[in-house]
Protein backbone atom coordinates (compact mmCIF):
# COMPACT_ATOMS: atom_id res chain seq x y z
CA UNK A 1 0.00 0.00 0.00
CA UNK A 2 1.31 3.45 -0.84
CA UNK A 3 2.13 5.69 1.90
CA UNK A 4 0.33 8.69 1.95
CA UNK A 5 2.05 11.74 0.24
CA UNK A 6 0.86 15.27 -1.20
CA UNK A 7 -0.30 15.87 -4.29
CA UNK A 8 -0.32 19.03 -6.73
CA UNK A 9 -3.92 20.31 -4.96
CA UNK A 10 -2.15 20.30 -1.60
CA UNK A 11 0.62 22.74 -1.49
CA UNK A 12 2.63 23.38 1.51
CA UNK A 13 1.92 26.63 3.26
CA UNK A 14 3.89 29.52 4.42
CA UNK A 15 5.71 29.22 7.41
CA UNK A 16 4.65 30.97 9.89
CA UNK A 17 4.33 28.82 12.87
CA UNK A 18 7.08 27.06 14.95
CA UNK A 19 5.89 24.32 16.67
CA UNK A 20 7.54 22.76 20.03
CA UNK A 21 5.84 19.26 20.05
CA UNK A 22 5.44 16.87 17.24
CA UNK A 23 3.10 14.82 19.67
CA UNK A 24 -0.68 13.45 19.47
CA UNK A 25 -1.87 16.17 21.24
CA UNK A 26 -0.92 19.15 19.63
CA UNK A 27 -1.92 17.76 16.22
CA UNK A 28 -4.65 16.77 17.32
CA UNK A 29 -5.79 20.26 18.61
CA UNK A 30 -3.60 23.58 17.26
CA UNK A 31 -2.54 21.67 14.14
CA UNK A 32 -6.34 20.27 13.50
CA UNK A 33 -7.80 24.54 13.91
CA UNK A 34 -4.79 25.95 11.83
CA UNK A 35 -5.95 23.70 9.08
CA UNK A 36 -9.22 24.48 9.11
CA UNK A 37 -8.11 28.13 9.51
CA UNK A 38 -6.16 27.44 5.85
CA UNK A 39 -9.22 25.06 4.67
CA UNK A 40 -12.06 27.64 5.47
CA UNK A 41 -11.04 30.93 5.93
CA UNK A 42 -8.37 31.24 2.90
CA UNK A 43 -5.89 31.12 5.54
CA UNK A 44 -1.83 30.26 4.82
CA UNK A 45 -0.10 28.84 7.94
CA UNK A 46 2.34 26.67 7.61
CA UNK A 47 3.55 24.82 10.95
CA UNK A 48 7.18 23.66 11.41
CA UNK A 49 7.15 20.64 13.86
CA UNK A 50 10.30 20.74 16.01
CA UNK A 51 10.93 17.81 18.33
CA UNK A 52 11.48 18.60 21.96
CA UNK A 53 13.11 15.12 22.59
CA UNK A 54 15.48 13.36 20.15
CA UNK A 55 13.25 10.93 18.19
CA UNK A 56 14.26 10.08 14.80
CA UNK A 57 11.62 7.48 13.80
CA UNK A 58 8.54 9.68 14.65
CA UNK A 59 10.44 12.79 12.53
CA UNK A 60 11.15 10.25 9.62
CA UNK A 61 7.42 9.21 9.74
CA UNK A 62 6.18 12.32 9.54
CA UNK A 63 8.52 14.14 6.58
CA UNK A 64 7.78 10.66 4.78
CA UNK A 65 4.27 11.95 4.49
CA UNK A 66 5.35 15.39 3.59
CA UNK A 67 3.52 16.47 6.73
CA UNK A 68 0.26 15.22 6.06
CA UNK A 69 -1.84 12.81 8.17
CA UNK A 70 -5.33 11.86 9.06
CA UNK A 71 -7.29 13.00 12.69
CA UNK A 72 -10.35 10.62 13.22
CA UNK A 73 -12.30 13.07 15.79
CA UNK A 74 -15.25 10.83 17.46
CA UNK A 75 -18.02 11.63 20.13
CA UNK A 76 -20.91 12.78 21.41
CA UNK A 77 -22.65 16.36 19.94
CA UNK A 78 -25.89 17.15 21.06
CA UNK A 79 -26.51 13.51 21.99
CA UNK A 80 -25.70 12.18 18.68
CA UNK A 81 -22.92 10.15 17.55
CA UNK A 82 -20.31 12.13 15.69
CA UNK A 83 -17.12 10.36 13.48
CA UNK A 84 -15.06 13.13 11.44
CA UNK A 85 -12.17 11.92 9.69
CA UNK A 86 -9.77 14.75 7.82
CA UNK A 87 -6.48 14.77 6.28
CA UNK A 88 -4.62 17.55 8.20
CA UNK A 89 -2.29 19.40 5.28
CA UNK A 90 -0.73 22.39 7.82
CA UNK A 91 2.33 21.13 8.56
CA UNK A 92 5.06 21.22 6.27
CA UNK A 93 8.07 19.20 7.97
CA UNK A 94 9.30 18.00 11.49
CA UNK A 95 12.84 18.61 12.58
CA UNK A 96 14.80 16.88 15.07
CA UNK A 97 17.29 20.01 16.22
CA UNK A 98 19.62 17.39 18.21
CA UNK A 99 20.46 15.65 14.70
CA UNK A 100 19.58 19.37 12.34
CA UNK A 101 20.47 22.01 14.67
CA UNK A 102 21.52 24.32 11.82
CA UNK A 103 17.77 23.81 10.12
CA UNK A 104 16.10 24.49 13.42
CA UNK A 105 17.91 27.66 13.73
CA UNK A 106 17.45 28.28 9.94
CA UNK A 107 14.17 28.64 10.98
CA UNK A 108 14.98 31.75 12.74
CA UNK A 109 15.49 33.69 9.42
CA UNK A 110 12.06 33.06 8.06
CA UNK A 111 10.20 36.66 8.18
CA UNK A 112 7.09 35.29 7.32
CA UNK A 113 7.48 33.31 11.32
CA UNK A 114 5.06 34.98 13.82
CA UNK A 115 3.65 32.23 16.37
CA UNK A 116 5.33 29.87 18.49
CA UNK A 117 3.38 27.24 20.11
CA UNK A 118 5.14 24.58 22.44
CA UNK A 119 3.43 21.23 24.33
CA UNK A 120 7.01 20.36 26.28
CA UNK A 121 5.24 18.18 28.94
CA UNK A 122 4.47 20.08 32.70
CA UNK A 123 8.27 19.64 32.85
CA UNK A 124 8.95 21.02 30.07
CA UNK A 125 8.82 24.61 31.31
CA UNK A 126 12.16 24.57 33.56
CA UNK A 127 14.83 26.98 34.27
CA UNK A 128 18.06 24.90 35.17
CA UNK A 129 20.27 27.52 37.11
CA UNK A 130 24.46 27.05 36.06
CA UNK A 131 23.67 26.25 32.32
CA UNK A 132 25.67 29.00 30.28
CA UNK A 133 24.33 27.93 26.77
CA UNK A 134 27.25 25.99 25.78
CA UNK A 135 25.03 22.79 24.96
CA UNK A 136 22.26 23.10 23.19
CA UNK A 137 21.60 19.48 23.91
CA UNK A 138 21.83 19.57 27.28
CA UNK A 139 19.79 22.72 28.09
CA UNK A 140 16.22 23.05 28.77
CA UNK A 141 13.55 23.89 26.02
CA UNK A 142 13.30 27.27 27.30
CA UNK A 143 16.81 27.47 26.73
CA UNK A 144 17.05 26.39 23.55
CA UNK A 145 14.04 29.03 22.56
CA UNK A 146 16.21 31.49 24.00
CA UNK A 147 19.25 30.72 21.90
CA UNK A 148 16.60 30.43 18.99
CA UNK A 149 15.16 34.00 19.88
CA UNK A 150 18.43 35.31 20.08
CA UNK A 151 19.36 34.48 16.52
CA UNK A 152 16.24 36.23 15.56
CA UNK A 153 16.94 39.26 17.74
CA UNK A 154 20.83 39.53 15.84
CA UNK A 155 19.13 39.40 12.09
CA UNK A 156 17.01 42.52 13.28
CA UNK A 157 13.70 40.66 12.84
CA UNK A 158 10.42 41.33 14.89
CA UNK A 159 9.10 38.78 17.32
CA UNK A 160 6.35 36.39 18.18
CA UNK A 161 3.15 35.74 19.74
CA UNK A 162 3.81 32.74 21.59
CA UNK A 163 1.15 29.90 22.93
CA UNK A 164 2.97 27.76 25.39
CA UNK A 165 0.09 24.83 26.03
CA UNK A 166 1.84 23.08 29.05
CA UNK A 167 -0.79 22.64 31.48
CA UNK A 168 0.80 24.71 34.38
CA UNK A 169 -0.83 27.84 35.98
CA UNK A 170 0.48 30.94 33.99
CA UNK A 171 2.39 28.98 31.57
CA UNK A 172 3.15 32.19 29.52
CA UNK A 173 4.53 34.09 32.52
CA UNK A 174 6.52 31.18 33.48
CA UNK A 175 8.28 30.29 30.25
CA UNK A 176 9.09 34.30 30.11
CA UNK A 177 10.85 34.05 33.36
CA UNK A 178 12.50 31.17 32.42
CA UNK A 179 13.99 32.91 29.00
CA UNK A 180 14.95 36.11 31.13
CA UNK A 181 16.84 34.07 33.19
CA UNK A 182 18.68 32.48 30.72
CA UNK A 183 19.32 35.30 28.82
CA UNK A 184 21.35 36.36 31.79
CA UNK A 185 23.17 33.63 32.23
CA UNK A 186 23.93 33.02 28.74
CA UNK A 187 25.42 36.56 28.49
CA UNK A 188 23.09 38.08 25.70
CA UNK A 189 23.14 41.54 27.03
CA UNK A 190 20.75 44.27 28.23
CA UNK A 191 19.36 45.06 24.90
CA UNK A 192 18.18 41.25 23.88
CA UNK A 193 16.27 41.41 27.11
CA UNK A 194 14.89 44.67 26.13
CA UNK A 195 14.02 43.07 22.51
CA UNK A 196 12.27 40.05 24.49
CA UNK A 197 10.16 42.65 26.87
CA UNK A 198 8.87 44.93 23.94
CA UNK A 199 8.54 42.46 20.53
CA UNK A 200 7.14 39.11 21.62
CA UNK A 201 3.96 38.57 23.29
CA UNK A 202 3.76 35.54 25.60
CA UNK A 203 0.35 34.82 25.83
CA UNK A 204 -1.13 32.07 29.56
CA UNK A 205 -3.68 29.50 27.70
CA UNK A 206 -5.45 26.51 28.72
CA UNK A 207 -6.09 23.78 26.65
CA UNK A 208 -9.15 21.02 26.74
CA UNK A 209 -9.50 18.44 24.07
CA UNK A 210 -8.67 14.27 25.07
CA UNK A 211 -6.68 13.09 22.35
CA UNK A 212 -6.22 9.42 22.21
CA UNK A 213 -3.87 9.36 19.66
CA UNK A 214 -2.33 6.64 17.03
CA UNK A 215 -5.22 3.81 17.09
CA UNK A 216 -3.44 0.92 17.51
CA UNK A 217 -6.37 -1.84 17.57
CA UNK A 218 -8.12 -0.35 14.58
CA UNK A 219 -4.96 1.42 12.11
CA UNK A 220 -4.47 -1.21 9.65
CA UNK A 221 -8.18 -1.46 9.06
CA UNK A 222 -8.39 2.50 8.94
CA UNK A 223 -5.67 3.04 6.23
CA UNK A 224 -7.46 -0.06 4.26
CA UNK A 225 -10.63 2.13 4.29
CA UNK A 226 -8.07 5.08 3.47
CA UNK A 227 -6.02 3.19 0.25
CA UNK A 228 -2.96 4.33 1.51
CA UNK A 229 -0.68 4.16 4.82
CA UNK A 230 -0.80 6.78 7.39
CA UNK A 231 2.10 5.36 10.20
CA UNK A 232 0.98 8.94 11.94
CA UNK A 233 -2.73 8.76 12.17
CA UNK A 234 -4.26 10.31 15.12
CA UNK A 235 -7.70 10.48 16.99
CA UNK A 236 -9.00 12.98 19.44
CA UNK A 237 -12.99 13.57 20.51
CA UNK A 238 -15.17 15.82 19.42
CA UNK A 239 -15.13 18.79 22.19
CA UNK A 240 -11.98 21.44 22.23
CA UNK A 241 -11.67 24.83 23.98
CA UNK A 242 -8.54 26.90 24.05
CA UNK A 243 -8.46 30.08 26.64
CA UNK A 244 -5.80 32.40 25.66
CA UNK A 245 -4.73 34.93 28.02
CA UNK A 246 -3.40 38.00 26.00
CA UNK A 247 -4.28 41.30 24.17
CA UNK A 248 -7.16 40.33 22.13
CA UNK A 249 -5.11 42.73 19.12
CA UNK A 250 -3.38 38.88 18.76
CA UNK A 251 -6.58 37.33 17.57
CA UNK A 252 -6.76 39.16 14.11
CA UNK A 253 -3.67 37.82 13.07
CA UNK A 254 -5.05 34.16 13.53
CA UNK A 255 -8.46 34.50 13.50
CA UNK A 256 -9.92 30.96 15.22
CA UNK A 257 -13.15 32.50 16.31
CA UNK A 258 -13.78 33.69 12.86
CA UNK A 259 -14.64 30.22 11.86
CA UNK A 260 -16.34 29.05 15.07
CA UNK A 261 -13.85 27.66 17.21
CA UNK A 262 -14.17 27.15 20.39
CA UNK A 263 -11.24 29.51 21.31
CA UNK A 264 -11.60 32.45 23.82
CA UNK A 265 -9.61 35.32 23.95
CA UNK A 266 -9.60 36.93 27.80
CA UNK A 267 -8.22 39.24 30.18
CA UNK A 268 -7.60 36.40 32.85
CA UNK A 269 -7.51 32.98 31.79
CA UNK A 270 -7.67 31.81 35.92
CA UNK A 271 -11.52 31.66 36.34
CA UNK A 272 -11.88 29.06 33.33
CA UNK A 273 -9.15 27.15 34.91
CA UNK A 274 -10.84 26.86 37.52
CA UNK A 275 -13.61 26.26 35.64
CA UNK A 276 -12.06 23.28 34.27
CA UNK A 277 -10.84 22.35 37.18
CA UNK A 278 -14.04 22.19 39.47
CA UNK A 279 -16.51 20.93 37.32
CA UNK A 280 -14.57 18.57 35.00
CA UNK A 281 -12.14 17.06 36.89
CA UNK A 282 -14.26 17.37 40.11
CA UNK A 283 -17.11 15.46 38.99
CA UNK A 284 -14.49 12.09 37.99
CA UNK A 285 -13.05 12.33 41.13
CA UNK A 286 -16.65 13.06 43.12
CA UNK A 287 -18.11 10.21 41.12
CA UNK A 288 -15.61 7.63 40.36
CA UNK A 289 -14.31 6.32 43.65
CA UNK A 290 -18.27 5.77 44.12
CA UNK A 291 -18.39 4.01 41.36
CA UNK A 292 -15.29 1.83 41.93
CA UNK A 293 -17.28 0.40 45.31
CA UNK A 294 -20.25 -0.09 43.57
CA UNK A 295 -18.55 -2.50 41.43
CA UNK A 296 -18.25 -0.21 38.22
CA UNK A 297 -15.29 -0.39 35.38
CA UNK A 298 -15.07 2.98 33.53
CA UNK A 299 -16.81 6.38 32.88
CA UNK A 300 -18.65 4.96 30.46
CA UNK A 301 -20.35 2.05 32.49
CA UNK A 302 -20.79 4.91 35.34
CA UNK A 303 -22.39 7.09 32.82
CA UNK A 304 -24.96 4.51 31.97
CA UNK A 305 -25.42 3.80 35.63
CA UNK A 306 -28.68 5.44 36.66
CA UNK A 307 -27.72 5.81 40.41
CA UNK A 308 -24.10 6.63 39.68
CA UNK A 309 -24.81 8.97 36.82
CA UNK A 310 -27.90 10.81 38.87
CA UNK A 311 -25.33 11.21 42.08
CA UNK A 312 -22.64 12.87 39.65
CA UNK A 313 -25.05 15.36 38.44
CA UNK A 314 -26.95 16.43 41.74
CA UNK A 315 -23.22 17.03 43.17
CA UNK A 316 -22.04 18.84 39.40
CA UNK A 317 -24.81 21.29 39.51
CA UNK A 318 -26.62 21.39 42.91
CA UNK A 319 -22.94 21.77 44.69
CA UNK A 320 -20.32 23.22 42.41
CA UNK A 321 -21.67 25.31 40.11
CA UNK A 322 -23.24 26.91 43.07
CA UNK A 323 -19.47 27.84 44.40
CA UNK A 324 -17.98 29.19 40.93
CA UNK A 325 -18.12 32.92 40.01
CA UNK A 326 -18.72 32.71 35.94
CA UNK A 327 -22.14 33.39 34.24
CA UNK A 328 -24.57 30.40 35.44
CA UNK A 329 -26.14 29.38 32.02
CA UNK A 330 -21.74 29.50 30.64
CA UNK A 331 -21.00 27.00 33.55
CA UNK A 332 -24.37 25.08 33.04
CA UNK A 333 -23.29 24.71 29.46
CA UNK A 334 -20.02 23.73 30.00
CA UNK A 335 -21.17 21.25 32.79
CA UNK A 336 -23.42 19.70 29.92
CA UNK A 337 -20.61 19.24 27.61
CA UNK A 338 -18.51 17.53 30.08
CA UNK A 339 -21.43 14.88 30.75
CA UNK A 340 -21.44 14.42 26.96
CA UNK A 341 -18.29 13.93 27.03
CA UNK A 342 -17.90 11.30 30.22
CA UNK A 343 -20.48 9.45 27.53
CA UNK A 344 -18.09 8.88 24.28
CA UNK A 345 -18.49 5.88 23.12
CA UNK A 346 -15.15 5.82 21.59
CA UNK A 347 -13.58 6.21 24.79
CA UNK A 348 -12.93 3.59 27.39
CA UNK A 349 -11.88 5.71 30.30
CA UNK A 350 -11.06 3.02 33.55
CA UNK A 351 -12.13 4.38 36.50
CA UNK A 352 -8.53 3.23 38.19
CA UNK A 353 -6.75 5.58 36.14
CA UNK A 354 -8.50 8.06 37.37
CA UNK A 355 -8.47 6.54 40.96
CA UNK A 356 -4.51 7.21 40.68
CA UNK A 357 -3.08 9.53 43.73
CA UNK A 358 -7.16 10.34 44.47
CA UNK A 359 -6.20 12.16 48.06
CA UNK A 360 -3.92 15.04 45.96
CA UNK A 361 -6.98 15.47 43.50
CA UNK A 362 -9.54 15.76 46.23
CA UNK A 363 -7.81 18.70 47.70
CA UNK A 364 -7.02 20.28 44.58
CA UNK A 365 -9.95 19.65 43.12
CA UNK A 366 -13.34 18.98 45.08
CA UNK A 367 -12.25 20.19 48.72
CA UNK A 368 -12.30 23.69 47.92
CA UNK A 369 -15.98 23.63 46.20
CA UNK A 370 -16.65 21.67 49.27
CA UNK A 371 -15.40 24.65 51.33
CA UNK A 372 -16.68 27.57 49.45
CA UNK A 373 -20.27 25.66 49.61
CA UNK A 374 -20.20 25.33 53.53
CA UNK A 375 -18.98 28.94 53.49
CA UNK A 376 -22.04 29.90 51.37
CA UNK A 377 -25.02 27.88 52.31
CA UNK A 378 -23.82 27.24 55.87
CA UNK A 379 -25.03 23.13 55.55
CA UNK A 380 -22.65 20.35 54.06
CA UNK A 381 -22.84 19.70 50.35
CA UNK A 382 -23.94 15.90 50.43
CA UNK A 383 -22.75 14.64 47.25
CA UNK A 384 -19.13 16.10 48.05
CA UNK A 385 -19.08 15.10 52.07
CA UNK A 386 -20.46 11.43 50.78
CA UNK A 387 -17.67 11.07 48.02
CA UNK A 388 -15.10 11.80 50.86
CA UNK A 389 -16.60 9.16 52.69
CA UNK A 390 -15.87 6.71 49.53
CA UNK A 391 -12.64 8.12 49.02
CA UNK A 392 -11.52 6.85 52.85
CA UNK A 393 -13.44 3.72 52.46
CA UNK A 394 -11.82 3.01 48.50
CA UNK A 395 -8.24 3.74 50.62
CA UNK A 396 -8.84 1.20 53.16
CA UNK A 397 -9.18 -1.80 50.17
CA UNK A 398 -6.47 -2.83 48.10
CA UNK A 399 -7.28 -1.14 44.42
CA UNK A 400 -5.62 2.26 45.74
CA UNK A 401 -2.71 3.30 43.95
CA UNK A 402 -0.95 6.67 45.45
CA UNK A 403 2.36 7.50 47.41
CA UNK A 404 2.89 4.16 49.67
CA UNK A 405 3.40 6.65 52.42
CA UNK A 406 -0.09 7.99 51.99
CA UNK A 407 -1.82 4.61 51.08
CA UNK A 408 -0.16 3.29 54.21
CA UNK A 409 -1.61 6.43 56.39
CA UNK A 410 -5.03 6.03 54.56
CA UNK A 411 -5.41 2.07 55.07
CA UNK A 412 -4.49 1.91 59.22
CA UNK A 413 -5.50 5.70 60.36
CA UNK A 414 -9.08 6.30 62.15
CA UNK A 415 -11.31 8.67 60.00
CA UNK A 416 -10.84 11.04 62.50
CA UNK A 417 -7.17 10.87 62.02
CA UNK A 418 -7.45 10.97 58.45
CA UNK A 419 -9.70 14.32 58.59
CA UNK A 420 -7.45 16.14 60.83
CA UNK A 421 -3.94 15.29 58.48
CA UNK A 422 -3.09 19.09 57.01
CA UNK A 423 -0.62 16.73 55.47
CA UNK A 424 -3.61 15.45 53.20
CA UNK A 425 -6.05 18.10 53.32
CA UNK A 426 -3.96 21.40 54.23
CA UNK A 427 -6.08 21.90 57.17
CA UNK A 428 -8.10 20.17 59.47
CA UNK A 429 -11.71 18.66 58.08
CA UNK A 430 -12.53 17.28 61.22
CA UNK A 431 -15.96 19.39 61.30
CA UNK A 432 -16.80 16.74 59.42
CA UNK A 433 -16.40 13.78 61.22
CA UNK A 434 -19.79 13.11 62.17
CA UNK A 435 -21.28 12.79 58.52
CA UNK A 436 -18.20 10.97 57.66
CA UNK A 437 -18.51 8.56 60.64
CA UNK A 438 -22.63 8.35 59.57
CA UNK A 439 -21.91 7.54 56.18
CA UNK A 440 -18.75 4.75 56.28
CA UNK A 441 -21.22 2.84 58.77
CA UNK A 442 -24.12 3.09 56.33
CA UNK A 443 -22.00 1.64 54.00
CA UNK A 444 -20.72 -0.86 55.97
CA UNK A 445 -23.99 -2.02 56.93
CA UNK A 446 -26.34 -1.39 53.48
CA UNK A 447 -23.64 -1.28 50.74
CA UNK A 448 -22.60 1.96 48.66
CA UNK A 449 -25.66 1.87 46.41
CA UNK A 450 -28.04 2.10 49.14
CA UNK A 451 -26.37 4.45 51.10
CA UNK A 452 -26.40 6.44 47.72
CA UNK A 453 -29.71 6.58 46.98
CA UNK A 454 -30.67 8.56 50.69
CA UNK A 455 -27.78 11.28 49.31
CA UNK A 456 -29.67 11.97 46.00
CA UNK A 457 -33.00 11.95 47.31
Amino acid sequence: MELLKRTAAQPKHTERVLQFGEGNFLRGFVDWMIDRLNKENGGDYGVVLVQPLSSPMLDKFINDQDGLYDLYLRGLLNGEKVEETRVVECVTRCIDPYSRTDEFFECAANPDLRFIVSNTTEAGIEYKEGDDGSSFADTTFPGRLTMFLKKRYDLGLPGFVLFPCELIDKNGDCLKECVLKYAKDFGYGDEFVKWVEAENHFTNTLVDRIVTGYPRDNAAEMCEQFGYQDNVIDTAEIFHLWVIEGDKKYAAEIPFTDIGLNVLWTDDVTPYKKRKVRILNGAHTMMVLAARLAGLESVGEAMNDELIYSFMHKGLFKEIIPTLDLPKEELEQFANDVIERFKNPFIKHLLLSIALNSVSKFKVRDLPSLLEYMKEFGREPECLVFSLAALIKFYKGDEANDDPKVMEFMKNASPAEILASEDCWGQDLTMLLPSIEKYLALIDEKGIREVMKTVID
